[in-house]
């Protein structure tokens, strides 16, 4: 008989997990971009989370379980943390350049891993992988960013940074729950819902042409529903300290591939950025798969 597919991706180490989960999440990226020529880059941020929601609506069909209350309600919190994450990071790249944002938005994981760490292994692991994404990201001490459109990007990517911070607390509750890639749709559906009256009303260029509902239908794919419903798989395994420090695989993916496939040879402080994460994953190895809790 068949293994179930979240049974074959939990005999899959974390790292190779969120690798693939990386690649999808950058054909998806690749797909949105020519879509902000049509909408907002905040309305496509809503309208991923949305379609997301949709496939998964149509898979799991959530409705047909009975859903305690509590528990209900911390996947609705999560739902809206992770719609927002998304919509907030969209907003940011639209107004600074993508590796500073990258490297700001990482203080989100940085700072769970140094509340929520339990040894010098995953403390110490964060700062190291911190250290590889800012040389990962290309990050520059100077711009000549407008003053207006530096406030906004970094109040936006202090958001996102937030979001992703309590996105990886709150999906780790709704992990261990039990109900994974479920919740995942319920809270996908909920995040859509409570952030449409902001965004669903500039989104009406879309809906008229079927060439780019099948592109939204892409992007929710390979941006959302692959690589977060990889994360609820890896956020059962490890702890929220260790999922913060593998999180330094994204950016590092990205690079890898660039070399490999466009050729782009990395830069020196690319190099070391790659050998920085590298050592941060194997700090945290040991505690690659604690007993759930």
């Amino acid at each position: 008989m068949p293994s179930r597919p979240g049974q074959v991706l939990d005999r899959v180490p974390p790292p190779l997990l969120f690798v693939a989960s990386g690649l999808t999440q950058y054909l998806g990226a690749a797909i949105a971009v020519g879509l902000f020529a049509v909408v907002g880059a905040p309305e496509v941020g809503w309208l991923r989370i949305l379609f997301a929601a949709a496939l998964l609506l149509a898979w799991r069909r959530p409705w047909r379980r009975r859903w305690a209350r509590r528990e209900l309600a911390w996947v609705v919190v999560f739902g809206v943390a992770l719609a927002a994450m998304n919509v907030a990071f969209y907003v940011a790249i639209d107004h600074l350049p993508l590796g500073t944002a990258v490297a700001i938005e990482f203080l989100g994981p940085v700072a769970v891993a140094a509340i929520t760490g339990r040894g010098w292994r995953e403390r110490g692991g964060i700062a190291v992988a911190a250290c590889g994404v800012v040389l990962l990201a290309g990050v520059t001490l100077t711009s000549d960013l407008p003053r207006e459109d530096a406030v906004v990007g970094l109040v936006a990517i202090g958001v996102a940074a937030a979001c992703w911070a309590a996105y990886i607390l709150l999906g780790r509750r709704v992990a261990l729950g039990g109900s994974g890639v479920t919740s995942l749709a319920v809270a996908m559906a909920a995040g859509a819902l409570v952030l449409a009256p902001f965004f669903a009303p500039s989104t009406g260029a879309v809906w008229g042409d079927w060439r780019l509902l099948l592109a939204l239908v892409a992007i929710g794919l390979f941006s959302s529903v692959v690589p977060y419903g990889m994360e609820q798989v890896i956020l059962r395994r490890v702890s929220a300290a260790t999922f913060s420090v593998l999180l330094a695989l994204l950016p590092a993916t990205a690079t890898a591939i660039g070399a490999v496939v466009l050729r782009e040879i990395p830069t020196l402080p690319e190099v070391v950025g790659l050998l920085l994460v590298s050592g941060a994953i194997a700090m945290t190895a040991r505690r690659a798969d604690p007993p759930p809790v």
